[in-house]
């Protein structure tokens, strides 16, 4: 089988590209080439600027897939592009969208079901730069997921969308419970904004690698849309003692206004588990119509903290400002 990933050598492309190699598949990744690639030599390199239609389209002319999966689709016109190359050159072309095609739209209640998605838009918010930023990225995912459903109305152009929330995993550029890890290590206390929390419902990568494979090996019609995510919803602090109790280290919780972290410009990097951006999917479609079985939170919370305690990782970047957080709680 012939396999392309557009992106694939961050986060769950890298993970998707390994699971094809060890099902016997041909894989060729096409992406810039800035991203360290730690993939096998097998796998073949195709290097450009997907938003460069002339580069995309000398990269793709004249091949054929039988299996496409975009992890990096931003914008309608990439959408555009991108099936005009591959329409007919493709048997499956799976999209990775996000949970956050939900937190735009009117009237949607938790957790999202599919059909929310029918419903309209939300005016673009004026409450702030990055909850404007927010508010573009899940209309612009949005434009991304209609191009593809009227590709799929107008000549059978063969989608299947995949919505995803927070994605965990040991390569999580964003690298969220990591974050949480060292600052339950260093014994300092975790700050929360105060207030109303939303429940947390995300993904172990290794799942979304699996709704994929399941696509892949369905024989369900193309043009259809999947919520992927765990089956666990728990509180920001249930969450935080699970880890606290997987980990052995002390929880300590400091409550702070959400204005005052943000002021001190280190929200939501004290709790990135804290962002109002944070969708919550239900995944009863994926279980019935794609046969998914998720991996439960204490299994794979288990998996990140060996990988954690065995393997150097960088600082991440919302660790830096960590003596600025002790500060203001010994002196708010």
């Amino acid at each position: 089988m012939e396999t392309l990933i557009i992106g694939g050598t961050r986060n769950v492309g890298h993970f998707l590209a390994l699971a094809y190699l060890e099902n016997g598949y041909q894989v060729t990744v096409f992406n810039r080439g800035k991203t360290l690639d730690e993939l096998p030599p097998v796998v073949r390199r195709l290097h450009g600027d997907r938003s460069d239609f002339v580069s995309l389209s000398k990269m793709l002319s004249g091949k054929s897939f039988d299996v496409v999966v975009d992890t990096a689709l931003y914008h309608e016109i990439d959408a555009k592009n991108i099936i005009q190359l591959l329409d007919g050159q493709v048997g499956k072309y799976i999209f990775l969208s996000t949970g956050q095609v939900y937190l735009v739209r009117q009237k949607t209640e938790r957790p999202f079901q599919e059909e929310a998605y029918e419903r309209p838009l939300l005016p673009a918010p004026f409450s702030g730069r990055r909850d404007y930023e927010e508010w573009l990225y899940g209309v612009e995912k949005s434009q991304v997921e209609d191009i593809l459903i009227h590709a799929w109305q107008t000549h059978k152009f063969p989608f299947t969308t995949l919505r995803l929330p927070m994605v965990n995993s040991e390569r999580d550029h964003f690298q969220r419970i990591y974050n949480y890890f060292l600052r339950l290590q260093d014994g300092g206390p975790i700050l929360i904004p105060a207030g109303k929390q939303l429940r947390l419902r995300h993904i172990y990568a290794a799942d979304v690698v699996r709704a994929i494979l399941n696509v892949i090996r369905s024989k369900l019609e193309n043009g259809g849309s999947y919520n992927i995510s765990q089956d666990e919803t728990p509180s920001i602090e249930e969450f935080l003692n699970l880890l606290a109790g997987m980990t052995g280290y002390k929880l300590g919780l400091a409550y702070l206004p959400r204005e005052v972290l943000e002021s001190h410009q280190l929200f939501p990097d004290c709790s990135p588990f804290s962002d109002p951006w944070m969708s919550e999917l239900d995944n009863r479609r994926s279980k019935l119509e794609l046969g998914m079985q998720y991996t439960p939170l204490p299994v794979y919370l288990e998996k990140l903290i060996s990988y954690y305690k065995e393997n150097h990782r960088p600082m991440p970047a919302g660790y830096q400002q960590r003596h600025e957080e002790i500060r203001l709680v010994r002196n708010p």
